[in-house]
């Protein structure tokens, strides 16, 4: 903004929000609010922009607020004709007007939208870069079937990053494949409900679900032997299953589940293509093994 011919007061208005926003801005997103202490739509809108930055803070973006009545000059500048107005600003320019957001939801999904598109800095990210390995770590050794040292790795992780969904995933299924389900179940109940809804959160808790229904099983024969009898027997076929995946036999247990889809996929109410889908999403949606797998199961529904 150029300052010459203005006063002083507007000059200190400028080099001010220089330093508030325009410097700032070359890393965060800075959200500027326009508002007037006579405004009401101002003062109901205040509370709700005002705590999804705070929540959005270690995200990169910042509140600024500009008083139009003290700081006509950069209201000029921005054009703001009526108040409330609401900017997104990075490296110095706006890049979205937010104006005709009115609902926390609203400010979420506007700035989630910006967040995703442009390359803010922020402690979140930097966070993340710093313990995707320890995060890799922790997941090989749960697939290679080291739950203690993965307990203790995701453990460690979450003291740095106690709200990080990847991590919580970690330290539920380290917890789950230890067999202790009810401390698993307790740490799932903490957690708020919005990260429960999270697809790693998810992936936990769909392992937990496995392992409530599928307990190690010593001796398989009898049911076997019930198979051998009637290879219709679905009932036979869904506990064989069960008894392969608490075992730990992935391949078999999917194995038996595809067979009862393909000869009666409606069977218990589509019970073997759930107990499918749920072993996918333990084992995560995108690992190798659950594509292939999918890949048969598509072939059986849509052959």
């Amino acid at each position: 903004m150029a300052t010459l011919g203005l006063s002083e007061a507007d000059k200190a208005a400028v080099e001010a929000f220089r330093q508030d926003v325009v410097e700032p801005s070359r890393t965060n997103l800075v959200i500027v609010d326009f508002w007037a202490e006579w405004c009401g739509p101002c003062k109901q809108l205040a509370p709700v922009i005002e705590k999804v930055c705070a929540d959005y803070a270690s995200k990169g973006v910042k509140l600024v607020k500009v008083n139009v009545d003290e700081n006509g000059f950069i209201a000029s500048q921005f054009r703001v004709q009526s108040i409330p107005t609401v900017y997104a600003v990075f490296q110095g320019q706006p890049v979205a007007d937010l104006s005709q957001a009115r609902t926390e939801g609203q400010f979420k999904q506007y700035l989630d939208q910006l967040l995703s598109q442009l390359p803010i800095e922020s402690d979140e990210k930097a966070q993340a870069q710093e313990i995707a390995p320890l995060i890799a770590m922790g997941e090989e050794m749960l697939a290679g079937g080291e739950a203690e040292r993965a307990l203790s790795v995701f453990q460690q992780i979450a003291d740095i990053a106690p709200d990080n969904a990847e991590v919580l995933s970690g330290l539920l299924r380290a917890l789950v494949a230890l067999g202790q389900l009810d401390e698993a179940d307790a740490l799932l109940a903490e957690l708020p409900a919005e990260m429960q809804k999270d697809q790693a959160i998810e992936r936990a808790k769909a392992a937990l679900a496995l392992a409530r229904n599928a307990r190690p099983v010593a001796d398989l024969s009898g049911v076997e032997a019930r198979l051998a009898a009637d290879g219709d027997d679905h009932e036979a076929r869904f506990e064989l299953a069960t008894g392969l995946m608490g075992n730990g036999d992935r391949d078999g247990a999917a194995e038996q589940l595809l067979e009862i889809v393909r000869r009666d996929r409606a069977w218990n109410d589509g019970a073997a293509r759930t107990q499918l889908l749920t072993l996918f999403e333990a084992v995560g949606l995108e690992d190798p093994w659950v594509a292939a797998q999918r890949r048969k199961l598509s072939q059986i529904l849509f052959s």
